[in-house]
């Protein structure tokens, strides 16, 4: 399993261990998505960043779309089927959609792959960024529903 971590929030004055632990994640800046396995050090870091980023379970299907359309290599070209046969043990994005998800592999293991994906703000916009999702808004936890707001970002 692994946990999809989107950034929603930017505001300056963040208090520095939250601001440190974003940037241990990768997410410096709002929009910024990082996929990362599901383990307990891992769910001590969400906890901790919970009130500036929405996280839940990504699905294969979605990662691989992700990977498709907003996966970049060093220097903003795409990642391509081709470039995946060539340089990894990797055919396709749904291979690798399946290891990431497996805890197997991580984007940044991809040689001249960027872990961060740099995403579209979402269709119709975010539920609103001070509450959490439970309570109507976009922060925290969402479980299976980060894939339909990954699919309005793309």
């Amino acid at each position: 399993m692994a946990y999809a971590v989107i950034r929603v929030r930017g505001q300056p004055d963040v208090n520095y261990d939250i601001e440190y632990t974003m940037k241990l994640l990768g997410i410096n800046k709002v929009n910024h998505c990082a996929v990362i396995p599901e383990n307990d050090v891992t769910k001590g870091m969400l906890q901790k960043i919970k009130d500036y980023t929405t996280y839940g379970e990504i699905d294969e299907a979605t990662l691989a779309q992700l990977i498709r359309v907003r996966g970049r290599l060093e220097g903003g070209k795409m990642i391509t089927d081709e470039y995946l046969a060539e340089n990894s043990d990797f055919k396709s994005a749904e291979e690798l959609a399946k290891a990431i998800i497996e805890n197997d592999y991580k984007m940044k293991d991809l040689e001249k792959g960027k872990p961060i994906f740099r995403l579209h703000p979402p269709v119709k916009g975010y539920e609103g960024n001070k509450r959490s999702y439970k309570n109507g808004g976009a922060l925290g936890y969402r479980g299976e529903a980060i894939n339909a707001l990954i699919a309005r970002m793309l």
